[in-house]
């Protein structure tokens, strides 16, 4: 054959070779990809979250590249049982920072025990120890409070990190949080820096009371979550309170859709339909109507102007849901 020929042929072979091995690599990374998304969705669901894909991808791609997930969405979609989850699924501590209007630094970071310091300078007043000695052992390990965010960042093993409700705190907090998400190391002018020796998994949540910052946005994964289809509620209700009856449970989840599409000052969360769920099985009620509806509504909705709105609606809402009232 010429040698031409064997050229040509040999370099088709190559470039077969190579297009076959990119595909095999780019098919095996996906496989891989596949495997750790099914992991991160197996683990939710141990812990009896029922999620969907964007949450699953979202937990995978923080925990993979460690960032903050920033969870923003209504009051009582779930939010923070997200990382109380990824807490139980990882075999970790769950630390937590409730964030509230005048939070500071000291009460999310550390704190002296100045009372146990006062009782150590009383028992040790006629102590030889030089006043150097004394200030040495007086800020120590042994006096510190660590509140959550030094907590995490000393703990052990990597924790989970729930910064509850951020929007919640002023702005100057929210630019110390900056700082210490960036570096995860603190200083202590009486002891010196400490570094975090495990970074912990940070799960921030929103209820959107005010809007966050673009910084604080840009440094975390973001992630959504609004009101539950009708579906995904049944299979909440179902999977956390089992000994529900089924009739009960899908009424319970369509009246719950529809009371959402009214204009109230309050909107239900997950929350409150689960606390409504264990109530009316509790009471061994198997279907609803509209007495044990009006006597019950103060489980569901937490304004009164919201319960007189819903009251005046009850017909409508149960020819909505499918609910036969009875004759009176």
């Amino acid at each position: 054959m010429p040698a031409f020929y064997l050229q040509t042929q040999q370099k088709h072979f190559i470039q077969l070779y190579v297009g076959f091995k990119y595909a095999y690599l780019k098919l095996s990374s996906q496989n891989m990809e596949n495997k750790e998304l099914a992991k991160v969705q197996k683990m939710l669901h141990e812990q009896g979250y029922i999620t969907e894909d964007s949450i699953v991808m979202s937990v995978f791609l923080a925990m993979q590249l460690n960032k903050p997930l920033l969870i923003e969405g209504p009051a009582g979609v779930g939010k923070t049982e997200i990382a109380k989850v990824m807490a139980s699924a990882l075999e970790t501590d769950l630390i937590r920072l409730q964030c509230y209007e005048g939070l500071d630094a000291p009460q999310a970071l550390y704190e002296w025990n100045y009372q146990r310091q006062l009782l150590y300078l009383k028992m040790d007043e006629q102590s030889s120890k030089s006043v150097e000695e004394k200030e040495q052992t007086l800020f120590g390990e042994n006096f510190l409070l660590k509140r959550p965010l030094l907590q995490a960042i000393t703990h052990h093993k990597a924790p989970v990190l729930l910064i509850d409700e951020v929007d919640r705190a002023d702005e100057e907090f929210e630019s110390f949080l900056l700082e210490v998400l960036s570096d995860w190391q603190i200083t202590i002018p009486e002891i010196g820096t400490i570094q975090a020796t495990h970074k912990p998994y940070v799960v921030v949540t929103s209820n959107r009371v005010r809007e966050i910052s673009e910084a604080l946005r840009r440094r975390c994964m973001y992630l959504w979550i609004t009101y539950p289809t009708f579906e995904k509620e049944l299979n909440i209700v179902r999977g956390k309170v089992p000994q529900i009856d089924a009739k009960l449970a899908d009424q319970i989840c369509g009246f719950m859709q529809e009371v959402r599409k009214m204009r109230l000052q309050k909107i239900p969360g997950i929350a409150e339909t689960l606390d409504w769920a264990m109530a009316l099985t509790s009471l061994h009620i198997d279907h609803l109507d509209k007495k044990i509806v009006e006597d019950t509504l103060g489980i569901v909705l937490k304004d009164w102007q919201d319960i007189r709105h819903t009251q005046d609606s009850l017909s409508e809402l149960f020819e909505k849901v499918g609910v036969i009232q009875k004759l009176s």
